[in-house]
């Protein structure tokens, strides 16, 4: 039977090491919030009424930060293959909180500029990757329900953060909201990051699910099925899923950026805009639970199929809803649908191409995420001001998620084709 060593690990829990692990990580996607656009959003109006800059401008800054940001997440998933996710997490936390530090000091566009594309880089980018390549490691069997719990970290983020940079922007303003979660990552989630995550089971005597090692075997055991990149690269799967993954980060994101302003324009303040965000994150957390369970059980391109018609409903109550009432069943029906969403994207990847490049795929994964993310404000910023509303741009964004629901249909979990296939092809 496995044993634990106490020298590797800080402490000996009376359960498996790998639900500690859990807990960072979603620790981690917690403060990856600074650089979340449900974050950002609440920061707008803000920069628009004390520095006078047009909507169409911090949207392009925004997204051209994004793309930049987005464009280097490979170099991450790089690190974290050759560092580890604990030394590289530590790094990156410490960096985020700079980046905080700087936002609190930007009253130019370009110092904005600079501020978006750290906090998108180690933010949204990097602080995503890293906890999910993290708990892939820990978990096989029970990995839809590892990024359950873990995802509680990603919903009390958005459920919170929000408010509290509304409280804060109000209250104090622009400089001591980002102090405060400057301070944050630096005292207390890189410290935590650093003294209680290791990199895999292995390294601490354990095995994925905490199972054991059968009697008479050498060595590690053949636990799933792996892919390198390369060899993910040449499916046609993981492009398709690649366009899937990229679909909801461009169109949620250009919502979440401007639903506040997207209510204003249907009489709704920007209090109960702010409560919408967080209800989206309440409803998707209980939602989340029973996500995971149904990833373990049903195959994962289904439901991300499912995800995407439910997507097409979010919009279509969005472009509708004219009062408090229609905005408050938005919030709800959104969050049920993100509750699966965020787990089935978590777990697509490592269940369609094993551990062993998990950081590296995750990382290109998370370019798509990020580069698609960075053309969501754009187009609704132009078309605000373009057309005085968002109605148009509504209409044109439902086509992508009925693009997405095709191509999950048509992407099923690869197999493997050994050398005398590959040869006779």
């Amino acid at each position: 039977m496995n044993t634990i060593s106490k020298n590797k690990i800080p402490f000996q829990p009376p359960f498996f090491y790998g639900w500690i692990i859990v807990l960072i990580a979603g620790l981690g996607l917690f403060f990856s919030g600074p650089g979340q656009t449900y974050s950002i959003s609440t920061f707008i109006n803000a920069y628009i009424e004390q520095n006078h800059w047009s909507r169409s401008l911090i949207s392009s800054l925004y997204s051209a930060a994004t793309f930049m940001a987005g464009m280097l997440l490979f170099v991450v998933g790089r690190a974290v293959n050759r560092w580890g996710q604990r030394n590289v997490t530590f790094v990156v936390a410490i960096i985020l909180a700079l980046a905080c530090f700087w936002n609190s000091m930007a009253f130019t566009p370009i110092m904005l500029f600079f501020g978006f594309f750290m906090t998108r880089l180690f933010g949204q980018g990097s602080m995503t990757l890293i906890p999910v390549t993290l708990v892939s490691q820990w978990f096989i069997s029970h990995r839809g329900r590892a990024f359950s719990l873990m995802t509680i970290g990603t919903f009390a983020g958005s459920s919170f953060v929000p408010l509290i940079n509304t409280w804060i922007i109000q209250e104090w303003g622009i400089r001591e909201a980002w102090l405060f979660w400057g301070g944050l990552l630096s005292f207390i989630f890189a410290p935590l990051a650093f003294y209680f995550i290791r990199n895999t089971p292995e390294s601490v005597g354990l095995l994925p699910d905490n199972r054991v090692q059968l009697t008479g075997t050498t060595g590690p055991q053949v636990l799933e099925e792996s892919w390198t990149l390369n060899e993910a690269l040449r499916t046609r799967m993981f492009w398709l899923l690649l366009v899937c993954v990229g679909i909801p980060a461009m169109v949620n994101t250009g919502l979440t950026f401007h639903l506040i302003s997207i209510f204003g324009s249907k009489g709704i303040d920007a209090t109960l805009s702010a409560f919408v965000l967080s209800l989206m994150a309440l409803t998707s957390f209980p939602v989340s639970f029973i996500s995971g369970f149904v990833n373990e059980r049903f195959k994962t391109n289904y439901i991300l199929a499912a995800v995407f018609v439910g997507q097409v409903l979010t919009m279509l109550i969005l472009i509708y809803s004219q009062d408090a009432a229609s905005a408050l069943v938005f919030g709800v029906v959104r969050g049920i649908v993100a509750g699966f969403e965020s787990i089935t994207l978590n777990t697509i990847w490592p269940n369609y191409y094993g551990r062993s490049s998990i950081a590296n795929i995750q990382g290109i994964t998370m370019t798509s995420t990020v580069v698609c993310s960075a053309f969501g404000p754009l187009p609704f910023g132009f078309a605000f001001d373009y057309f005085g509303g968002y109605a148009e741009i509504l209409w044109i964004m439902i086509l992508f998620p009925i693009l997405g629901c095709v191509f999950a249909i048509i992407s099923p979990k690869p197999k493997k084709r050994n050398e005398k296939e590959i040869q006779e092809s």
